[in-house]
Order: structure tokens, then sequence, then C-alpha cells
């Protein structure tokens, strides 16, 4: 019992302090911990109260108020019960090499990539750490799995040709809109299907999008797009408040996937592989800091809230790598 005391406390402590100070705690409580008896009292922890099903249920509760979308908790929740299935033990029980063999057998059997098999890490942390912390569990057991790395791949971008080639192609001004307003703002195909007609400010050339977690900010377009936009908007003929509505006459509000469809079969019109919304939101980062613009700035206006999210989407061209080299280096 002693050394557990002694683990917790250098554990809450370790953040605090330096190495040297460590070892001077440690000192201390060993010295204090000599001939005294330490008893556990007799608490049972939430966990026998409660089952798994419960406890997942109170986890998905807690990540909803924080704002997660209805996509991520689905996520968090298929996740979190495919470890509970596979294991079958109760949550209190579940050890690191279960959690080790859990994540290697997944890999195995389903040929997961590294970032897949690392994103099922970090549910499993925010899920234990959450328990640790209501105090359901004692220690996290994925606190001594360390964050899988994976390999960097250079993910592409649209070149300016094929931007044109895109835009020449557009069947209706409705889909050149859509090619515009994802080019030019970078917002994401989540944030483009909420946009009303209202969210519109032509005079300043902006738009009001609502991203993640419910968070508004404002994005900002183009005179090219703002002049389709316009047009686009003259030649509709119904009353539904949503900026991008289906061609006929049922007008329904454009969906994420009715978005990814419209853009894919573009690109494959245009012979231009793996076009989707995504895309052309990279691009806008990549020219964008191409191009000087300060990383903070681009870091608001793609809505992100770690600035190192922003750095994976920038790719900076290799030719201004080159010049750059010449300039300052050679």
């Amino acid at each position: 019992m002693k050394e557990l005391v002694k683990h917790n406390i250098l554990e809450n402590m370790k953040s605090e302090l330096n190495f040297q100070q460590m070892i001077l705690l440690e000192k201390v409580i060993n010295n204090n911990f000599q001939g005294l008896l330490i008893e556990k009292e007799n608490v049972k922890v939430k966990t026998v109260e409660e089952n798994n099903e419960e406890l997942v249920h109170y986890f998905i509760s807690s990540k909803k108020v924080e704002g997660c979308s209805e996509k991520s908790l689905k996520y968090y929740l298929a996740t979190i019960e495919s470890l509970l299935k596979k294991i079958n033990k109760k949550i209190i029980d579940i050890s690191t090499n279960d959690l080790r063999f859990y994540l290697s057998e997944y890999q195995a059997k389903n040929k997961s990539s590294q970032v897949t098999i690392d994103n099922i890490r970090r549910i499993f942390s925010s899920f234990f750490s959450w328990l640790e912390d209501e105090d359901y569990i004692l220690k996290s057991p994925v606190r001594r799995i360390n964050k899988i790395r994976t390999a960097k791949t250079v993910k592409e971008t649209l070149s300016d040709e094929e931007i044109e080639i895109l835009r020449d192609n557009c069947s209706s001004i409705r889909d050149l809109s859509i090619i515009e307003l994802l080019y030019s703002t970078g917002i994401r195909v989540g944030e483009l299907v909420k946009i009303n007609r209202e969210d519109i400010n032509f005079n300043e050339r902006s738009c009001i999008v609502t991203g993640k977690g419910n968070k508004e900010r404002e994005v900002y377009f183009d005179a090219r797009t703002k002049l389709h936009l316009i047009e686009y908007l003259k030649l509709r003929k119904d009353n539904n408040i949503a900026l991008l509505v289906s061609l006929n006459k049922t007008y329904k509000r454009l969906s994420i996937a009715g978005i990814e469809n419209i853009v894919r079969k573009l690109g494959e019109k245009c012979n231009i592989r793996k076009v989707h919304p995504h895309k052309f939101r990279r691009t806008l980062a990549t020219v964008a800091i191409d191009k000087g613009m300060p990383i903070e700035q681009v870091q608001k206006l793609l809505g992100h809230v770690k600035i190192d999210t922003t750095m994976n989407y920038a790719q900076v061209q290799q030719t201004n790598v080159k010049i750059s080299h010449r300039k300052y280096i050679s």
C-alpha cells in the first residue's frame, strides 16, 4: 500500500517538478514512510457500482456536452463498444496489455494503417482518462501506450491549371459556385452545406459558417465567387433559405454526400485524379502559406484549434524551398 501511495504522489507531481526535484521528493517520502503502516480504506471505486454500458453512456454524454458532432460521437461509441465486446471484461479490470493486444490484433485483422490505429488509441486515451478523472478507475491503462508513429506523406493539392479546367467544365452556375466557394474560402464540406442565403455578406465578400463544435467563424471569398453566387441566386426560383439546393423542382438543401458526388463526377469528367471537397481546403492552405500569409492567420481562416493541424494541411511548394535556399543560404 505504501508503494501505491508513493507512486500516486510522484505521478501527480511529475509535471510540476524537474528530475532533481523528483529524486529529492522520493527521498523525503521514503524517510517519512519509515515505520508507518498504511491501510486501504474500505471504499469501493465507482466502477463496481456501474456496469460497462452505463459508463460508456456517461462518457458519450460528456463528449456531447463538450460540443462533439454526432458523427464523432458515433465513432467514439462504435470504437469503445468494439473494444469492450472483444475483451469481455469489466472496465476496471482492463489492463495495458489488453489494449496492446487488441490494437495489434485489430491492425492485423483489418490491415489498418498506423494512422487508423493511432486514432483508436487516442479514443481509448480520452475514454480511460475521463474514467480516471471521474474516479471510476484508479489509473488509465492507456498511459503507457505511446503515440503510434505514422509515416508522413505529401498529400496532393490542385494546381492552377486543374482549378481552371474544373471551372471550365462545370455544367451549371450552381456547380461553378460550389467550386469557387470551396477554393476561395477553404471551408469544410460540412460547413458549406449548412450555409443559408442570409449568411452571405456580398458587400464584405464574407460568410458566417458553423464549424466543429458548433463554433461560428467568418470566412471570405473573392470577387469571382461573388459574381457567380449573385448570378446563381438570381436564377433560383425557390424560397428555400439554403444557399445550395438541388437542381430538380424539389429544391432540397444539398447534403454532404451530394456535394462530394458533384465534385467527384466533375473530377472524373476532367480526368483529374482524386477530386474531393477537402482537396480544395488543403490547396487553399498551401497557396496561402506559399504566398506569405502568416500561419496564424491561415489557422484562423481554416478554423483550426491547434496550429499543428494547419501545418499538416499546408504543403510548401518545392520550387519555393529551392528559391529560398538560394536566397538565404547559398
